[in-house]
């Protein structure tokens, strides 16, 4: 492991600001647990079941004005609807589905409380902490965006299946230059890819991940593999299912194959930045073999 000085290399900005990002989602992903396992369960446990992983800031403000099943009752469901269908915006379906949440609302068993308690008001108050949130972390999406724009080698870690604004900016404000590397199991051990052994007298483990390199970058490397993994008609994608194919429902298998989709992302990230290329879907078919052994698909550079 070499040190490279952030300030020199110029990634200081970009560490910060990738930095900043995973405090607000982290932020983030704690008050929603709280609004989801307490607030929800308390005042309408019954519409927790519209709640989206991501992107979800129709529902808040949705609930920001009916915070409660009686302050959706107390109005017609012809009133409901014209205040909760701009809330909602353009959505499938979304006639139906306020049907669905004024009747949900009528056989609520959430507690009987009245709207200008303080209860509700602290409940109103972590929404709109969640709002604030949200709105910061897509202005330190965008900020990221157009700081890297006019560089080529986020263009080129863009290409790639999973990988957006943020894990390209982990990427580059972790690794810096990648051409830096002269091949591309030096990054994969930089990342904490590579295969290692315990070993103690005559005694000796099995080859697992060594886990000592950059842990922010492989965190993004994971995190793009399986939004690849998830995609359709892509090379990872297509390894993955050979991985799983003998045992499709083993989870130890399951995750041996998540890790070998984690090593070809990052071969493939080294790949484009250092060659100065997009990302090509399925390259490797044009290979004879099409697929690198596990054994070598996470072997670190010097020890083969």
């Amino acid at each position: 492991m070499r040190y490279c000085d952030p300030v020199l290399m110029r990634t200081h900005d970009l560490q910060e600001l990738s930095k900043t990002y995973h405090h607000i989602a982290r932020a983030r992903t704690r008050l929603q647990h709280v609004l989801i396992t307490h607030y929800l369960t308390l005042y309408w446990p019954e519409i927790e079941r519209f709640w989206l992983p991501q992107r979800n800031e129709w529902f808040i403000r949705l609930l920001l004005r009916f915070p409660t099943p009686q302050t959706a009752t107390a109005l017609s469901l012809d009133a409901f609807g014209e205040i909760a269908g701009p809330l909602m915006g353009r959505r499938v379906h979304k006639q139906a589905k306020i049907e669905e949440i004024y009747n949900l609302a009528s056989y609520s068993i959430a507690l009987p409380i009245r709207e200008d308690s303080p209860a509700v008001a602290t409940f109103r108050m972590q929404l709109e902490r969640y709002l604030q949130l949200c709105k910061t972390r897509n202005e330190l999406e965008a900020q990221a965006d157009a700081l890297l724009q006019s560089r080529a080698d986020y263009q080129q870690l863009k290409s790639l299946p999973g990988v957006g604004p943020i894990i390209a900016l982990v990427i580059l404000a972790e690794a810096g230059d990648v051409r830096r590397f002269s091949h591309h199991r030096q990054f994969l051990k930089f990342c904490g890819l590579d295969l290692c052994k315990s070993q103690s007298g005559a005694s000796r483990s099995r080859e697992q991940l060594s886990t000592r390199g950059n842990a922010r970058i492989r965190c993004a490397l994971w995190m793009a593999a399986i939004s690849a993994v998830r995609m359709k008609e892509n090379s990872f994608r297509d390894k993955y299912l050979r991985y799983v194919a003998q045992a499709p429902d083993d989870a130890d298998l399951k995750r041996k194959a998540r890790t070998a989709v984690t090593a070809k992302m990052a071969r493939v990230v080294y790949a484009v930045v250092k060659k100065q290329s997009l990302y090509r879907p399925r390259f490797e078919l044009s290979l004879p073999s099409g697929s690198i052994p596990l054994t070598r698909a996470v072997e670190a550079f010097g020890t083969s």
